[in-house]
């Protein structure tokens, strides 16, 4: 595959599948600042990982697997530096953002999302995104009943935890 092949195929797969990149960042950071970070390194990874596709999945599971797996390493590595001091970009962004209204049940999930084990996010979040169990066990390299089991615990959690919550 030449370099022009695979930016090209990028820029589709990217134009195509952005939502799944940026849906992925937000459930493994809590701050603009890093989620842009992550939505960077998830894209340099798919770049990457081009020329390895072979067309044995669909492209979106591709993606998915790619991107779960950078979010992971970024989530670990994240987790060894030293507890970040939020700069003041962060605070400015937060108060900018006070004028648009908020979907508040959407962040309250994206807060739930966050809290979560990284096998448990991701799992949820493919879900969340419509995958079928088939679709969902091949990307996080289960089986299919183990991720019925494991969506039927979490929804059950997440089920008392809203009502707890008011939400």
């Amino acid at each position: 595959m030449t370099e022009s092949e695979q930016n090209s195929r990028f820029r589709e797969w990217y134009e195509n599948h952005r939502g799944i990149i940026v849906k992925i960042s937000k459930s493994f950071t809590n701050t603009i600042q890093d989620q842009q970070d992550l939505i960077q390194e998830i894209s340099v990874q798919l770049w990457k990982s081009v020329p390895s596709f072979r067309d044995k999945c669909k492209e979106s599971t591709w993606i998915y697997r790619v991107a779960l797996n950078t979010a992971i390493a970024w989530s670990r590595k994240e987790k060894r530096q030293k507890n970040k001091e939020r700069n003041f970009a962060d605070d400015a962004f937060i108060f900018s953002q006070q004028e648009n209204p908020e979907n508040k049940r959407l962040d309250w999930l994206f807060e739930q999302l966050r809290k979560l084990d990284v096998v448990d996010r991701s799992l949820l979040l493919l879900h969340l995104e419509g995958q079928s169990y088939s679709e969902i066990a091949g990307i996080l390299g289960t089986t299919e009943k183990n991720v019925g089991v494991k969506l039927s615990r979490l929804r059950k959690k997440l089920s008392q935890t809203a009502t707890r919550d008011g939400i």
